[in-house]
């Protein structure tokens, strides 16, 4: 939120009204986003994604409430009560944390398939470098396989 946009509503007086409000059920912590950004001032894209995100993200919390809740007790011993929020082909979906560990390659840190490493052949084309459109599961290597090649022959 912007610190200006109100001067009762501040940063401060929420996280004051929710940590009073949440004794022993919740704690709260208080992030002022701008602090975290990096890469310049949001565009309204990112404004509009992040509300939508939130909006979501608010929306399945208050679900997984109503649907876990007995006799006035949540219980969250489900896969599915801890997920991550994440785009997956132009929509926003809900995965199960212990989905993600099966697929992460924790060692290098990213994703065991990234579909983007198909574009490479394309990418290459339009940045006009002299090669052949490969689609094979090789080229998908291809920087790789070249620089152990190179390091090989320096040896």
């Amino acid at each position: 939120r912007n610190e200006r946009c109100n001067e009762n509503y501040t940063t401060d007086f929420i996280y004051n009204l929710y940590s009073e409000e949440g004794k022993g059920i919740f704690d709260c912590r208080k992030n002022v986003l701008g602090h975290m950004q990096q890469g310049g001032t949001p565009t309204p894209f990112d404004r509009n994604f992040g509300t939508k995100m939130g909006a979501k993200a608010v929306a399945w919390i208050t679900g997984k409430i109503k649907e876990c809740s007995r006799h006035g007790r949540i219980f969250a011993n489900t896969d599915d009560s801890a997920c991550l929020l994440g785009m997956r082909k132009r929509s926003l979906v809900f995965q199960p944390i212990t989905e993600l560990k099966e697929q992460t390659d924790f060692e290098h840190r990213i994703p065991k398939e990234q579909w983007w490493l198909k574009l490479r052949p394309i990418l290459k084309i339009l940045a006009k470098y002299n090669i052949e459109l490969d689609t094979s599961e090789k080229a998908h290597l291809e920087h790789i396989t070249h620089k152990r090649i190179s390091l090989e022959s320096n040896i």
